[in-house]
């Protein structure tokens, strides 16, 4: 099984990861709610979620997750079986993606992200990636509010050539990392 790690950074339009003691224009939601970043994996490492490989957000002033507004993300060359993600919702919700392939084509497929609100369950199937003890508010951070992260997963019907995704315009949705995978021991068997 092949796994690559796709670079979000150059995509990144929201900063929801807070460090203790900062201030400045963060807000994963409408509330200016954040994560504590402390609490999560140290900005720019790996992190293994249910066998799959993800880069955590580096630590950047320009964003830590996408704000989903229809950005097309290029993919390297490879016949890529799942387009893995970490991210939530700011309520749970689902909208299409589009599965942009290197001969012009385009199939639609479909991203389900459960919410990030405290103690919600999830709503569509998907493991829990992370789950912080506390949330940030814009004046304090609040003790036993637990805010998670979801992995989600988009299934490639047909893998050869994929190109690029496009991701849903619905600003409810962020991503904050993205991996392939190529499962090829899986197609040979079919």
């Amino acid at each position: 099984m092949r796994k690559v790690r796709i670079d979000l950074s150059g995509f990144f339009t929201n900063r929801g990861l807070q460090p203790p003691g900062t201030t400045g224009d963060y807000g994963f939601n409408i509330w200016s709610n954040t994560f504590p970043a402390e609490e999560l994996p140290p900005a720019g490492t790996v992190a293994d979620v249910a066998g799959v490989p993800f880069s955590f957000p580096p630590d950047a002033a320009t964003g830590d997750n996408i704000r989903c507004r229809g950005q097309v993300i290029p993919l390297p060359e490879g016949d890529w079986d799942w387009i893995y993600l970490i991210g939530a919702a700011e309520r749970r919700t689902e909208d299409r993606v589009e599965l942009r392939y290197r001969d012009g084509s385009v199939r639609p497929a479909w991203l389900r992200m459960s919410d990030f609100w405290p103690e919600t369950p999830m709503r569509f199937g998907e493991p829990l990636a992370f789950r912080t003890r506390s949330m940030r508010y814009p004046r304090h951070t609040h003790r036993n509010h637990a805010p998670a992260l979801w992995q989600q997963r988009i299934g490639v019907a047909q893998p050869e050539d994929l190109a690029a995704v496009r991701l849903p315009d619905n600003p409810a949705m962020h991503v904050f990392a993205l991996t392939l995978v190529a499962d090829e021991e899986a197609r040979c068997a079919r």
